[in-house]
């Protein structure tokens, strides 16, 4: 069970929209043996779209939706890899994500730098104290000098670096990538869907000023010194510790650097660490199963409407057909056929360890957040909940497809990506989002998983709050005045639809006993 677990590594790649973190987690499962021919997102030579962009809506637009999970066995290591969208969007679904991992890749782009949503996430790091290695991309183009970068990347996200391999140029004079780490230089012919070979060379030899010209390794030496002089030594329990980042250069389309990236990071990464409870830490050597749900996605396999629920497993052996309990339902459950995944090709399992992500097949009894154990009363905690910003009526469109409506809405929701609201005054209902994107993607996939039309109604909307209150005079007085913006959720609760900040703060004042909550989860 150890040897298991020590071997597991289980990380997230984050960044800004269009760093390439689906291009590198592409490459990493072509080192993987995974796949034999890499796919690309946007694609006008390759014909072949990314592995872990599965739905159509993602193929189209060339940007990802939802978190994918893939794993591969890489030398001795098991790795599992969460490709996360870095669209503003769908971050909920990558803070989610951030939860279920013990390391994190943050992928920066060479010519734009640190951007605005890779600082958001990274904050989520910091208050998790999960270790992140850089990989700054596209190296293969012109952009800005790494001494920059390296500054930027310091000062924006508040991470002391230190550099672990060393670009020779970059844009079209790219020559490739030395390696700090293992201390040699690999010269590499751009290849973009198969790996190539590398040259080894020593700094000090002659070798190197034939290879890449006396100019240039002059210049790689002079650099070198540089860093060894700017840069602390690297070592690892500060890495392991959050305190810093270990940063690598390369090229994800052209597989520069990524093998490199790979390499260091199964040895240095941490296997899966403890996880904080409401009651207790949970260690991962422990004998007994626990494991939380952190993500449920619908139609996984267009020809059957299942849900899939991910669980990561925090500590124990998760063993199939065993019993084990729910706690928020407080029922048994047995589950006859968990898989693993690779984004949508799932195979069944038998056992999992302390740091995979199984897939359970969900009728409608799970939530995210949800906790399985073999009998402790165990509550994780730390799954994030948004407070919907946008909101729009949905109509259906089409009179014959009203279950088939009903149905993928109540699907599409179970994802969280969304919330529903029925209006108690003319019992229609409402949607709320984070952001404009989402109601696309719910349009889209309904019309292409559950073959249901629906249209929708703008409706402008301030704020959703959930009320309670122990004075049940007072909440009934509120929701007669209030009943034209009276609504209840999925769970039946009701939610106050302020129309604008005054309304809501003029609710407050006139009703002093009642608590406004402004997540669902309180």
């Amino acid at each position: 069970m150890l040897d298991e677990i020590k071997r597991r590594r289980t990380f997230a790649i984050i960044s800004h929209p269009d760093a390439g973190k689906t291009t590198l987690t592409e490459k990493l499962l072509l080192f993987g043996g995974q796949i034999q021919v890499a796919g690309a997102v946007k694609s006008n030579k390759i014909k072949k779209t990314a592995t872990s962009d599965w739905m159509e809506i993602e193929k189209q637009r060339g940007i990802s939706v939802t978190t994918s999970v893939m794993e591969f066995d890489y030398r001795d290591y098991k790795v599992n890899i969460l490709d996360t969208p870095g669209h503003q969007d769908f971050a909920e679904d990558t803070f989610r994500t951030l939860t279920a991992v013990d390391s994190v890749i943050i992928v920066v782009d060479g010519a734009k730098g640190v951007e605005a949503q890779t600082r958001k996430l990274m904050e989520v790091c910091r208050m998790r104290n999960t270790p992140v290695i850089v990989f700054i991309n596209k190296m293969d183009r012109e952009g800005r000098d790494p001494f920059d970068l390296l500054d930027e990347i310091e000062s924006e996200l508040q991470i002391r670096v230190r550099p672990l391999s060393w670009p020779i140029e970059q844009g079209a004079r790219f020559k490739g990538v030395y390696n700090i780490y293992e201390q040699k230089l690999d010269l590499y012919q751009p290849s973009k869907q198969v790996v190539t070979e590398k040259v080894e060379v020593s700094i000090d030899s002659e070798d190197l000023d034939k290879n890449i010209g006396k100019p240039l390794a002059d210049k790689l030496r002079t650099d070198l010194e540089l860093i060894d002089g700017v840069y602390p030594e690297f070592d690892i329990n500060e890495y392991l510790s959050a305190e810093i980042a270990p940063v690598f250069f390369g090229s994800a389309l052209n597989n520069f650097g990524v093998q490199e990236l790979l390499d260091c990071f199964v040895e240095i990464a941490p296997s899966p660490r403890p996880v904080k409870a409401e009651e207790r830490t949970v260690e991962p050597e422990e004998e007994k199963f626990t494991g939380f749900i952190f993500k449920i996605t619908a139609n996984i396999d267009p020809n059957h409407r299942s849900c899939v629920a991910f669980c990561k497993v925090c500590s124990g052996k998760f063993v199939r057909n065993a019993p084990y309990k729910h706690i928020r339902h407080g029922k048994t459950m047995r589950f006859s056929s968990p898989t693993q995944f690779m984004a949508q090709k799932k195979s069944t399992i038998d056992e999992a360890y302390p740091g995979d992500i199984i897939g359970l097949p969900d009728t409608g009894n799970f939530k995210i957040g949800d906790t399985l154990t073999e009998g402790e009363e165990l509550h994780f905690k730390g799954l994030p909940s948004f407070s919907p910003e946008m909101f729009k009526y949905i109509e259906n469109a089409d009179p014959m497809k009203t279950k088939q409506l009903n149905k993928g809405v109540d699907q599409l929701m179970d994802e969280g990506v969304a919330q529903l609201f029925v209006n108690q005054f003319n019992g229609r209902k409402i949607i709320g989002t984070v952001g404009q994107l989402q109601f696309e993607v719910i349009q889209y996939r309904l019309l292409n998983e559950y073959n249901a039309a629906c249209r929708w109604e703008p409706l402008s909307l301030y704020k959703a709050c959930w009320v309670e209150s122990d004075n049940k005079e007072e909440l009934e007085a509120f929701k007669k005045r209030k009943y034209q913006f009276m609504a209840k959720d999925r769970e039946g609760r009701d939610v106050f639809l302020a129309d604008s900040n005054y309304v809501l703060q003029m609710a407050q004042m006139d009703f002093k006993s009642i608590k406004f909550h402004f997540t669902s989860e309180f």
